[in-house]
C-alpha cells in the first residue's frame, strides 16, 4: 500500500507504475483517490469547526447561565451541533473506507530494474547455476518412480482426503525430514532465528499481509470460525508484528518459520492427481526479513543467494528468473523466482521466489520502526528457502538411476541415518 502523500506528490509517475504492469483500468482511481481525499479533508476540517462551535455554544451558555440570562435559544442551537457532527463523521469514515479500499489496490512502485513485459512470457532469465546432467536412459516421472519403490500412496490418500494429498513411506519420509532440517540449519547458519508459527490465521491478519480477496480461492476456511490454515508461513510470520514499533537498533529481524501450509490450488494449473509438485499440503521453510529502508535490496540480494546456496549444495542444478512488469504481483517491488533443472521434460521449474515488498506490506500491518523521535514503516522480505515437495521432485528426476533407484545428495547423508540411496526394500 502506497502513501497517499506519495501517490498525490507523484501522480504521473503512480499511473506509468500501473500502465507498466498492464493494469490500465487502474489509471482512473488514482484521480478517483485524490477526489475523495479534498473531500475528505473537507469534512476533516468541518469535524474541526463544528466541534469548536459546541465548546464556544457551551462557553456562551454557561456565561449566560451564570449572569441569569435566558438560555432557550442557545438551548436549542446547542442540540443540532450532535447531530450534524455525527453525520459529518460519518461521511468521513465513510470516505476514508473508500480512500482505503482503493490505496489497498493501487499496486506499489517496481524497482527501476524490474525487466517491462506484459505476462510470465516475459519474464528475463538472470542466471544459470550448474549444468544439467546428461542421461542415458528416459527419465522416470517422478511419481511412477515412487509407486515402483513403494515410497508413497498416493490412491489410498485419495480416498481419505481426495486428489492433491499423499502419504509419504519408508525412505521419502526421512528425505522430507531431511530437507527441513539442511534447510534449518543453513538459515540458522545464516543468523535467521527459527520459528514455528500457528497454522491458522484470522482474516484481519491475513488481509493486512496480502490481498485477501484475491488469496482467498486458495486458502481453506475453517467453517463457522474467524481462522484459515495458513498458504505459507510468512503470513503469520509478518503477521507476528502487526502493530508493533520496532526499535531501529533491532533491525533487521531475520526469522526461518518452518510449517505445513495448505492451498486449494484452484485456477489454470490445478493439483496433481498423482505427484509431489502442486498438492494442497506441503512442508516449507521460509525466510522472513524485516529491515530499514536503505538495506531492503542488500537483504533480497542475500536472501536470493541463500536459495542459490541451498540447491547449489544439494547439487540441483538452477537457474534466476526475473519477474517481468506484467507478472510482478501488486505488494512487491522486485521478484525473482530460482527454478530447478527437471531431465524429463528439458526445462526449468519454480521451486523458492524471492521478494521485496519495500513498505507496501507494513502499511497495511502498521510496523514502524522506531529511531529516536522518528517513525517509519519498515521493509518486507520474503523468500522460500525449502518447499520439501519440489525439492523432492527435482531430487528424484535429477539423481535416478538406470536402475530404477534414486542417489540421496551428499548434503543430505548425514541427516538420513545411514541411507544413501532410495531404494525397495
Amino acid at each position: 500500500m502506497l502513501d497517499i502523500k506519495f501517490i498525490r506528490d507523484n501522480a504521473k509517475a503512480v499511473k506509468e507504475n500501473i500502465k507498466k504492469k498492464n493494469q490500465n483500468e487502474k489509471v482512473k482511481l488514482v484521480d478517483e483517490l485524490l477526489i475523495l481525499e479534498k473531500k475528505f479533508e473537507k469534512l476533516q476540517h468541518n469535524s474541526q469547526v463544528i466541534r469548536t462551535k459546541r465548546n464556544t455554544m457551551n462557553q456562551e451558555i454557561n456565561k449566560l447561565k451564570k449572569e441569569g440570562k435566558d438560555i432557550k435559544k442557545q438551548i436549542k442551537e446547542a442540540q443540532k451541533i450532535p447531530k450534524d457532527l455525527e453525520k459529518n463523521d460519518k461521511e468521513k469514515n465513510e470516505i476514508f473506507l473508500k480512500m482505503r479500499e482503493i490505496l489497498l489496490t493501487i499496486p506499489n512502485m517496481m524497482h527501476k530494474s524490474v525487466p517491462l513485459g506484459k505476462d510470465e512470457k516475459e519474464n528475463v532469465v538472470r542466471e544459470k547455476i550448474g549444468k544439467p546432467k546428461k542421461f542415458n536412459f528416459k527419465v522416470v516421472n517422478h511419481s511412477e518412480l515412487l509407486e515402483k519403490l513403494d515410497l508413497v500412496d498416493f490412491d489410498a490418500a485419495r480416498k481419505v482426503a481426495g486428489n492433491g494429498f499423499f502419504y509419504l513411506k519408508g525412505d521419502l519420509v526421512k528425505l522430507n525430514q531431511a530437507l527441513i532440517q539442511f534447510g534449518i540449519d543453513i538459515m540458522v547458519e545464516k543468523g535467521f532465528t527459527l520459528v514455528e508459527p500457528p497454522l491458522m490465521i484470522n482474516k484481519e491478519a491475513a488481509n493486512g499481509v496480502v490481498d485477501f480477496e484475491f488469496f482467498k480461492e486458495m486458502i481453506y476456511k475453517i467453517e463457522g470460525e474467524d481462522l484459515h490454515l495458513i498458504a505459507t508461513s510468512e503470513h503469520p510470520l509478518i503477521a507476528m508484528f502487526i502493530g508493533k514499533q520496532i526499535d531501529a537498533e533491532k533491525l533487521p529481524i531475520k526469522i526461518v518459520g518452518v510449517s505445513q501450509c495448505f492451498r486449494k490450488e484452484i485456477g489454470s494449473h490445478g493439483i496433481d492427481e498423482k505427484g509431489l509438485f502442486r498438492t494442497h499440503q506441503f512442508n516449507k521453510v521460509e525466510q522472513i526479513v524485516i529491515c530499514k529502508p536503505e538495506d531492503s535490496y542488500t537483504h533480497y540480494d542475500e536472501m536470493l543467494n541463500i536459495s542459490k546456496e541451498i540447491f547449489k549444495r544439494l547439487e540441483i542444478p538452477t537457474r534466476v528468473l526475473e519477474c517481468c512488469s506484467g507478472d510482478l504481483a501488486d505488494l512487491k517491488t522486485k521478484s525473482a523466482d530460482l527454478e530447478a533443472y527437471s531431465p524429463r521434460k528439458d526445462l526449468y521449474f519454480e521451486i523458492c521466489s524471492v521478494s521485496n515488498l519495500t513498505d507496501a506490506q507494513s502499511r497495511r500491518l502498521n510496523i514502524r520502526v522506531r529511531k529516536g523521535n522518528e517513525k517509519y514503516f519498515a521493509h518486507t522480505l520474503n523468500n522460500t528457502a525449502i518447499a520439501t515437495s519440489r525439492a523432492m521432485v527435482a531430487i528424484l528426476e535429477n539423481f535416478q538411476t538406470k536402475e530404477g533407484t534414486v542417489k540421496i545428495p551428499k548434503a543430505l547423508h548425514k541427516y538420513m541415518n545411514g541411507v544413501t540411496e532410495l531404494k525397495k526394500r
